[in-house]
């Protein structure tokens, strides 16, 4: 399965954005599908999830209450809106899919090429 990712840009604070990851391929209903982020110097970390089946969710407490994620399953698109966007969510922001319910990135083991999201006071 490959992923791509798109909708990134550079916006102003309290701006909002929204991301879209397409699955080429099947994506089993076991399936997990992260969203993660890296910013210069810093390690990957863990964004948002959502089970392709049930549609159970997982936020990071950095996004909560901020971000969305979604799906459509028929289109193998998973979707991160994010609104009310702060500096310290600038990062290239990657698709991922695992089959574990979980914020940790060994999880995963399809991941996309990332979209960069700059955010400007």
């Amino acid at each position: 399965v490959q992923l791509v990712e798109s909708g990134g840009g550079s916006v102003q604070v309290g701006d909002s954005l929204r991301l879209s990851c397409v699955a080429s391929g099947r994506v089993y209903s076991s399936s997990v599908m992260g969203w993660f982020r890296q910013a210069p110097g810093k390690e990957r970390e863990f964004v948002a999830l959502i089970r392709w089946h049930s549609g159970t969710t997982l936020y990071s407490n950095s996004v909560k209450g901020r971000f969305t994620i979604s799906k459509v399953n028929a289109e193998n698109t998973v979707y991160l809106q994010m609104n009310s966007l702060k500096v310290e969510d600038t990062a290239v922001y990657f698709c991922a899919r695992g089959s574990q319910y979980s914020s940790d990135t060994r999880e995963y083991f399809n991941w996309g090429r990332g979209t960069q999201v700059t955010v400007a006071s």
